[in-house]
């Protein structure tokens, strides 16, 4: 179920027994450094272990030495499609590269940054995204998304492993929940290899936080996740903030106070709603695990 394989991401060790892995991607054009190493700073005082910057040009790997020479998280270099700013992100120094076989320009570039990142002694990320699956896995996917996802993982993987490279992670990433949930399931008995886990495209705050916790949470209750990254269409930091939250309710991680409160009802003579919400916010200063109760009446607090 579990992934026995550990890779390492910078000082991070991910699979092989770790503690799950929390991570995000900063938003800001990666080229403008100064934007970029701030964000990078907010994620880690928020608790971020290790943060991905999108390379589409350039001048964002370009940008890369001083990121990464500035970065107090390791940083992950996210490439699609081309395989020279895969290079080039390597050469400046970065943790890992995030890349799709599928769509970086063939086995021969794939070859190309398999040997780059063997020689910086780097892992890479790779996997499926059921909204790009290559055209001979449309039937498939017709059929059941989810093995289509999981036999796209497969083949990058027998594509890694024919190169003699196994210093990667995978994700089998849906915006459908079920079909997130199915195929790592699914994939976790087939492989050794540490899991990243997430639902893509997951949507605002609101709705984006409860796929995630709905779909990273059952998988992490099962044991399958070695890393994971809350997609939400907000500021990353609060991809961060739920990715603890759900953490600290399964009983996997501890960062911060846990807050219980009794649900608003007629019996509350205290303004419990109003109370929990300053609680929470006078919470958020502290980084140490304990726990605060906001009672409104006598039933959920001294009567029980």
């Amino acid at each position: 179920m579990s992934s026995e394989v550990q890779i390492r991401v910078g000082d991070v060790a991910i699979g092989g027994g770790a503690p799950v892995v929390v991570q995000s991607m900063t938003l800001t054009p990666t080229r403008d450094v100064p934007a970029t190493t701030a964000q990078i700073a907010a994620l880690a005082s928020a608790g971020c272990e290790v943060v991905r910057v999108a390379v589409p040009k350039t001048e964002d790997a370009e940008a890369l030495k001083k990121i990464v020479y500035l970065s107090p998280l390791p940083v992950i270099a996210d490439i699609h499609f081309n395989a020279s700013l895969a290079l080039k992100s390597i050469e400046a120094g970065v943790a890992a590269v995030r890349i799709n076989p599928g769509n970086i320009g063939g086995s021969d570039k794939v070859a190309m940054v398999v040997k780059a990142a063997k020689a910086k002694g780097i892992p890479m990320r790779v996997g499926a995204n059921s909204g790009s699956l290559p055209k001979h896995l449309v039937p498939l996917a017709q059929e059941d998304t989810a093995a289509a996802l999981v036999e796209e993982a497969l083949e990058q993987v027998r594509l890694l492993e024919s190169m003699d490279f196994r210093d990667f992670k995978i994700s089998v990433k849906s915006s459908s929940v079920p079909t997130m949930i199915r195929a790592y399931r699914m994939l976790s008995e087939k492989v050794e290899y540490p899991l990243h886990l997430g639902v893509t495209e997951a949507g605002p705050p609101a709705t984006g936080s409860i796929k995630s916790s709905i779909g990273v949470g059952s998988l992490l209750m099962d044991g399958i996740g070695d890393t994971i990254r809350i997609s939400l269409t907000a500021d990353p930091v609060k991809e961060v903030e739920v990715a603890w939250e759900i953490l600290k309710a399964l009983g996997l991680r501890e960062r911060g106070p846990v807050m219980i409160a009794c649900p608003s009802c007629g019996r509350d003579n205290v303004g419990v709603e109003n109370l929990a919400v300053a609680v929470e916010q006078r919470l958020r200063e502290y980084t140490e695990p304990f726990e605060v109760a906001v009672m409104g009446c006598a039933v959920n607090g001294p009567g029980e």
